[in-house]
């Protein structure tokens, strides 16, 4: 892989990928569609940044920073590396933005594990792959995090 290769993935992973979420327990998708930055985009970093200045500024003047304070970074993180989505809710289109996807997050740990595990793998962001069948991974996803059976 040469320079210029490594750079243009960079910039693809910032167009993101589908990750279609599924049932933990069945392994069938659920109808949310998530399109997630990749590990190496701008948007990523900046989302890392932005969660370790937020982390410092929740300090206490000892250092320590409270576990529900750590949390609440951690998935605000997560959250700004969705790009878009299809989500519905009570049969309508949920509206994009940050709040929302917060509260998507919100709704089951297991949402959380699957979001979190696509978007830290960079297979998902393989420059080789046009648009990778992701279904797989997000099945592999749920069971690996003892979910689907």
């Amino acid at each position: 892989m040469t320079l210029e290769e490594i750079m243009s993935n960079v910039i693809d992973q910032d167009r993101g990928r589908r990750l279609e979420i599924h049932d933990p327990f069945e392994g069938k998708p659920t109808g949310i569609v998530l399109w997630i930055a990749g590990p190496d985009s701008p948007t990523q970093r900046r989302a890392r940044i932005e969660m370790m200045d937020e982390l410092a500024e929740r300090a206490e003047s000892d250092g320590t920073i409270k576990a529900e304070h750590r949390e609440a970074a951690r998935l605000s993180c997560l959250a700004k590396c969705v790009l878009r989505w299809e989500v519905q809710h009570e049969g309508t289109d949920l509206a994009f933005n940050h709040r929302n996807v917060l509260r998507v997050l919100r709704a089951a740990e297991w949402l959380q594990a699957q979001v979190d595990a696509f978007a830290g793998d960079r297979r998902n962001f393989n420059p080789a792959l046009e648009e990778p069948d992701v279904s797989y991974r997000a099945t592999a996803v749920a069971s690996s995090v003892g979910y689907a059976r």
